[in-house]
């Protein structure tokens, strides 16, 4: 590139100026959710309304004791904010310790400053594998080729030159050059995109969003049907206060208030526990994402691999230019193309920089769609470097078996051609002759081959996507213990339209280009397949974009990183291991704890819909519904919302939810109507049977929470042994407080000790039932 000191830059007082203008680059906000969103969409909820509603009713009945469960509320909310904040709090530090930071030029020298340091006509170095961070025209070029598809919605590489137009959000693909910034902070088109598009109210979560089409499937039916009881039983005849109190007991029953709450608690306890371990989660949603993943793709270099290439050997076979060796003239090469890469940087290291009498007239920077790279020089004509089969359709028998030899131990081959021609296009001339060979070694990462055996142990299937030659691939697959490493693909021989039928028996591609990358995970994705992509450089970028969930090291592009779900900071391919296992916690977690509130929806909503044909009281209070509640459901969903708990997921998530729930609500249902049957049959009043009834209730939850809570840990059974005694606790000492008569009677046990031995097989033979029905709605 041209010597920057031509190019003055602002000064410093032009600098200042300009931040007094506000023509700074400010930065977008975070993707996690401001101070005010959290405390309000955590306070000011339908349920919340609802409950505030119920409590107004109760609080004209006269029976304050039965505002018990606002402390619960409360207490959740509470909860909720302090959670997410403390996830907010992690995930921001993160970002701004490890933003990406831009070279500068300003008073004749090149700085590097922070993006949201930039001001309006700064002059910005770019290159390949950087994301343009605002809005600017193109001073400089040198093969400057970007990708556009998040304005254009076209992958097409775009040819920049100088004074063309580019824009905040795209990146560098090709080359390298100066930009003058132009449109800064909120008038960058980023900015306004992002800010366009920004959803500042909801964590993306596919738990987060069935939870909520649940609630508001429920909240069609909470209010009509409390509101049609409390009207059935004041026509029956019942007290006003009574019926207040019972149609307030169905209303709370119903509200599954906490089941949102636990589970963006236990995505952001997932976010903080990874932050501890160096992995940025970017989108809090992706880390279940992740869990579900049954197949992921990797990129070899920087994944498998280091990235951190070195020369083994090279080997001349014409000199072209008089009294020029080989590694002279590899040397001028890598130093005119000045490729920041893995490959320029091992190239550079070795072939150090020797003065030539060569003057260059041209090039043309790499480009992972051409495999090559090219300079031109005055009256000697043009150099070419890059993939051997890019360059030439065939070698000699001696140059293949060289190549072979290579290629069996892992190596990557770099061929140097030259041209008469000093005329350099993106087509390759029909004069090429092979100068020589250069042979690169990438040291394999000492964690991937324990990784991947744990992928493999765990049902996740591993697919390598390179664009190295595929014998490479092969052999270092083949070294990381990935299976059936031989059968390997040369995608540079196969038509996009046979993509789809390759991935269904082949994993090992090679040769792969950038459009190639998002087509095998289309492919994948079509053919039922939940895709993870690894990552580091732009070509991986649209297959990152196109994955469910996408994986990129903390030495990878900017771009890449920039649209990543995760950004592994150490760049330790383990901690994918980390990932995968918190987002098994996140979704079995919050399985048990979705069968746990929905359990007391569901008999709540049976009892209301048959109470409202019953000329008799709900069987609740309340104040009787806050120990089963908080002893069955509350407390043990906290503990079991963050066990730790990495099987793989099995089975689908309603089914696995609805199965246990809808077989302890009905075993609850059945066991009220026995109990007000036989109850008005031999006459006990209201407080015997609801004293019965919520015992019952509470007996067939516990049955319910131990079925939940498996596999069972010594802790687990001590909270719910601990969690029984104090429910005990509650007839024994609290029957005044909880409008409960002593259990110690004969004509109430002539009931409840039957239908308490009866409370397991119910739950299990209804738990059989439901499994066979919902195993044929699948």
């Amino acid at each position: 590139m041209t010597e920057k000191k031509k190019y003055p830059g602002l000064n410093d007082e032009e600098v200042l100026r300009r931040l007094v203008l506000g023509e700074v680059n400010r930065a977008i906000p975070s993707t996690t959710r401001k101070l005010s969103q959290i405390i309000l969409d955590n306070s000011v909820t339908l349920f919340n309304l609802i409950n505030l509603i119920m409590a107004g009713f109760i609080i004209y009945t006269g029976s304050f004791k039965n505002l018990l469960f606002l402390g619960v509320i409360v207490t959740n909310t509470i909860i909720g904010i302090y959670q997410e904040l403390k996830a907010k709090r992690n995930i921001d530090s993160l970002k701004i310790l490890h933003q990406a930071k831009v070279e500068v030029i300003r008073n004749y020298q090149t700085q590097t400053i922070n993006q949201d340091e930039v001001v309006k006509d700064d002059l910005i170095l770019i290159k390949r594998g950087q994301q343009i961070i605002v809005d600017g025209i193109i001073v400089e070029t040198e093969g400057i080729e970007c990708d556009e598809s998040q304005i254009t919605g076209e992958s097409n590489p775009i040819e920049k030159q100088n004074e063309d137009e580019v824009y905040s959000g795209s990146f560098v693909i090709s080359g390298q050059g100066i930009m003058q910034a132009v449109g800064v902070g909120e008038k960058s088109y980023s900015y306004q995109l992002t800010m366009a598009a920004k959803q500042d109210a909801d964590i993306y979560s596919e738990l987060v969003q069935m939870m909520k089409k649940i609630i508001r499937l429920l909240s069609f039916v909470i209010i009509p049907v409390g509101a049609v009881l409390m009207i059935t039983s004041l026509l029956n005849g019942t007290q006003i206060d009574e019926a207040i109190l019972g149609s307030t007991a169905a209303t709370l029953g119903m509200i599954p208030e906490g089941l949102v709450l636990l589970t963006s608690v236990a995505l952001a306890v997932g976010v903080i526990k990874l932050s501890k371990q160096n992995v940025l989660v970017q989108t809090m949603g992706s880390i279940e994402t992740l869990a579900r993943v049954d197949i992921l793709c990797l990129d070899k270099t920087g994944t498998l691999t280091s990235g951190k290439l070195k020369v083994i050997e090279y080997e001349e076979f014409t000199t072209i230019v008089n009294n020029m060796t080989f590694e002279v003239l590899v040397s001028r090469l890598v130093s005119d193309l000045n490729e920041d890469n893995a490959t320029g940087q091992a190239l550079m290291t070795h072939f150090i920089k020797d003065d030539t009498s060569l003057i260059t007239t041209g090039q043309i920077p790499f480009s992972s769609a051409r495999k090559w790279s090219a300079v031109s020089y005055q009256d000697v004509g043009s150099f070419y470097m890059g993939a051997p089969e890019f360059l030439f359709n065939s070698y000699t028998t001696p140059q293949q078996k060289k190549m072979s030899d290579a290629m069996s131990h892992g190596l990557r081959i770099i061929s140097v051609a030259h041209s008469a021609s000093s005329g350099l296009t993106t087509t390759l001339p029909s004069d090429l002759t092979l100068v020589g060979f250069i042979f690169l070694e990438d040291e394999i990462r000492v964690e991937a081959p324990q990784t991947l055996d744990y992928f493999r142990k765990q049902s996740v299937d591993v697919c390598i996507i390179s664009g190295d030659h595929p014998e490479t691939v092969s052999q270092i697959a083949r070294r990381v213990g990935v299976a059936d490493a031989e059968q390997k693909i040369d995608m540079s021989q196969v038509h996009d339209s046979k993509i789809p039928e390759l991935v269904k028996d082949n994993r090992i591609f090679g040769r792969v280009s950038p459009e190639q990358k998002k087509l095998l995970v289309e492919a994948l994705q079509a053919d039922g397949h939940v895709v993870g992509m690894t990552g580091d450089g732009v070509n991986d970028i649209l297959a990152l974009k196109k994955s469910d969930c996408s994986i990129v090291m903390s030495n990878g592009s900017d771009a890449a990183k920039g649209i990543a779900d995760f950004v592994l900071l150490d760049s330790n391919f383990d901690s994918m291991v980390n990932v995968v296992l918190e987002g098994r916690k996140v979704i079995n977690n919050i399985q048990r704890v979705a069968s746990l509130y929905l359990t007391k929806t569901i008999y709540s909503m049976i009892l209301a819909a048959i109470f409202i044909f019953l000329s008799t009281s709900y069987p609740f209070q309340p104040i009787q519904l806050s120990p089963i509640n908080s002893l069955t459901v509350g407390i043990p969903s906290f503990f079991l919302a963050l066990r730790p708990n990495t099987a793989p997921i099995k089975g689908k998530f309603l089914k696995n939810v609805f199965e246990p729930t809808l077989a302890s609500g009905c075993s609850v249902a059945i066991m009220a109507l026995l109990i007000e049957v036989f109850g008005r049959m031999n006459g006990w009043n209201y407080a015997e049977r609801s004293t019965i009834t919520v015992w019952l209730t509470g007996v067939v939850c516990f049955t319910a929470l131990m079925y939940i809570a498996q596999p069972m840990t010594w802790k687990i059974r001590t909270m719910i042994a601990v969690l029984i005694m104090l429910f005990l606790m509650v007839f024994i000492f609290g029957q005044t407080l909880f409008s409960l008569v002593s259990l110690i009677n004969v004509k109430l046990m002539i009931l409840y000790i039957p239908l308490t031995i009866c409370a397991y097989p119910l739950f299990y033979l209804l738990k059989g039932l439901f499994h066979k029905l919902l195993g044929k709605l699948n």
